[in-house]
């Protein structure tokens, strides 16, 4: 193996987060509404880049950066406190840099397959299409064990040259505005190894009416499928070992979920690029996408193996110690420095 290969490859949009928390619910025309609850930092494609990288694996993002505040911000922390390798990356003059202010609000039911996508936050966007496309920024892509990908109508051209590279492709999928979930999506999944939908997603793409089914058809499709269940946990099975696992979530308090499936999806990476059993991969990212709530953001809510270690280090519940006894063996004796989570404000540029 090549050790200079990319753990893991990524491209996709960056964003500017900014989340606020502790709203009792969305705000009415006309009136203000006073929260203590904020963060900011990088988001969008950042939440899999920062993840990643907090696991210890060495991950090459290609994103578009504007030439402003928050894109410098951005940079500054990718490259420079998580040790992102940006070399794929641009900077566009004139291009201002996405910004999204989250909304955490307190979560609703989830909806039923085609239904509008659980209220747990609420979003608001301002941005402009990036001059430079997945395909341009990629351009031959470089050999990666992994490329963490969201696939979406439009086939990426590079996808196809990531997969002969003998790059193994785990793909999540986006929220379809339309609503048409049409089944020619799933067509992409020929050049994955793994696909890890949430259950809304997973049921809407296969016309199934329950989660099991649809792993079931997505079984068909890819080596290696997954369908997250939120508050419910995920279910997955493994073709190439045979495995079948279905484990729960944990019962953690939340506070934001933003970027909480971005980072199951890093971890479930993580733990398979270890060759780990498929339900200790399993519990492993519900794990962390767990602990993730709990802070401000999706990038920077991200445990990595200082979250973890810290976590099973608390842990007194002899249930819970029994199920997460395999940490006992998998967590590095470096587990890193502690995490930077999402501050309130950025630092000041001082001149």
């Amino acid at each position: 193996m090549d050790d200079d290969r990319p753990d893991v490859l990524l491209t996709g949009l960056l964003f500017y987060d900014l989340v606020l928390t502790g709203l009792g619910g969305p705000p009415t025309p006309g009136e203000e509404i006073w929260t203590d609850g904020m963060g900011c930092g990088p988001g969008g494609i950042a939440n899999l880049a920062v993840a990643a990288s907090r696991f210890g694996l060495r991950t090459s993002l290609a994103t578009v950066f504007g030439d402003d505040f928050y894109g410098a911000h951005c940079h500054e922390v990718l490259a420079g406190q998580e040790g992102v390798d940006l070399s794929l990356s641009r900077v566009a003059e004139g291009w201002p840099t996405p910004v999204t202010v989250a909304l955490a609000l307190p979560r609703s039911r989830p909806p039923a397959p085609g239904g509008t996508p659980s209220h747990d936050r609420a979003l608001v966007t301002h941005g402009q299409e990036p001059p430079y496309s997945q395909d341009a920024l990629m351009g031959d892509p470089p050999e990666a064990r992994t490329a963490l990908v969201h696939i979406e109508a439009e086939p990426r051209e590079w996808l196809a040259k990531a997969a002969a590279n003998g790059t193994r492709i785990y793909a999540d999928v986006g929220w379809d505005p339309t609503r048409q979930w049409s089944p020619d999506l799933l067509e992409q999944l020929a050049l994955c190894h793994a696909f890890l939908p949430n259950e809304a997603e997973a049921m809407a793409y296969t016309r199934t009416d329950s989660p099991l089914a649809a792993l079931g058809t997505l079984a068909e499709l890819v080596p290696v499928a997954v369908v997250t269940r939120g508050g419910d946990g995920a279910v997955a099975v493994d073709q190439t070992t045979g495995e079948y696992a279905e484990v729960p979530a944990l019962d953690i308090d939340v506070l934001d979920a933003t970027g909480a499936g971005d980072v199951f999806g890093a971890s479930f990476v993580a733990a398979s690029l270890g060759g780990w059993p498929l339900e200790e991969r399993l519990r492993f990212a519900v794990l962390a996408a767990g602990l993730s709530v709990r802070h401000h953001g999706g990038a920077l809510a991200a445990p990595g193996w200082y979250g973890v270690d810290r976590w099973w280090r608390s842990v007194t519940d002899p249930e819970v110690r029994r199920a997460y006894g395999f940490l006992a063996g998998r967590i590095p004796a470096d587990v890193g420095p502690p995490v930077r989570y999402a501050p309130v404000t950025p630092p000041a540029r001082l001149p």
